[in-house]
């Protein structure tokens, strides 16, 4: 909503499109901002440029990075033959948290036909690509238990079946409808030990 105030309505409004904020959260972060030294204000606003203009997708796995292949891509101590299939790299996060030692390839949506989107629309071209030029034995589906995540796992089962991949997913103690990054560590350390063969 407008309330004739320019600059602060303006404000607001860019706040508001971030998800999970409403109007007023919107509002009660534009008088923080008010409230802050003008040097934190700047410093905030600069490193929003910065992570704006410099970070990439990874050439590998796709997750956000400043340079051309991430620090997990290059790491040599991780098993590259497992590879994590994920919806978003929030997810990601919850699997480092409880120390996963493969690696990731990071889709950045789900398949979802009515609104228009499509496997040439996230990330299956390129995760088919790697792994017919790499050394890759498992690929862990680690998309929660929702109609658009069954529909894209099972969608990426059926292109990897005819390779020879082994394809799993996590077990289903994770409650249907579930978003991974907010389950916690033990749930989904189980959930990723007891995966099952697809």
């Amino acid at each position: 909503m407008n309330y004739g105030m320019g600059l602060l309505d303006a404000l607001a409004e860019k706040f508001g499109v971030f998800p999970g904020i409403s109007e007023k959260t919107a509002w009660k972060m534009v008088f923080h901002v008010l409230k802050m030294p003008k040097d934190i204000a700047t410093n905030l606003a600069n490193d929003i440029i910065q992570v704006s203009e410099k970070m990439k997708k990874c050439q590998v796995c796709r997750c956000f990075t400043e340079t051309e292949i991430c620090h997990i891509c290059c790491d040599e101590t991780r098993d590259k033959s497992m590879v994590c299939v994920i919806q978003n790299m929030k997810d990601m996060f919850a699997f480092e948290r409880m120390g996963y030692k493969g690696v990731y390839h990071v889709l950045d949506g789900l398949l979802s036909p009515m609104n228009g989107i499509g496997p040439e629309d996230i990330g299956i071209c390129e995760l088919l690509a790697r792994v017919e030029n790499s050394v890759i034995s498992e690929i862990i589906m680690a998309i929660g238990p929702t109609v658009e995540g069954d529909a894209t796992t099972n969608y990426i089962f059926s292109l990897l079946k005819p390779l020879g991949i082994t394809v799993t997913r996590l077990a289903y103690g994770l409650p249907v409808g579930s978003s991974l990054e907010y389950t916690d560590d033990v749930t989904l350390n189980a959930a990723l030990e007891g995966r099952n063969e697809i």
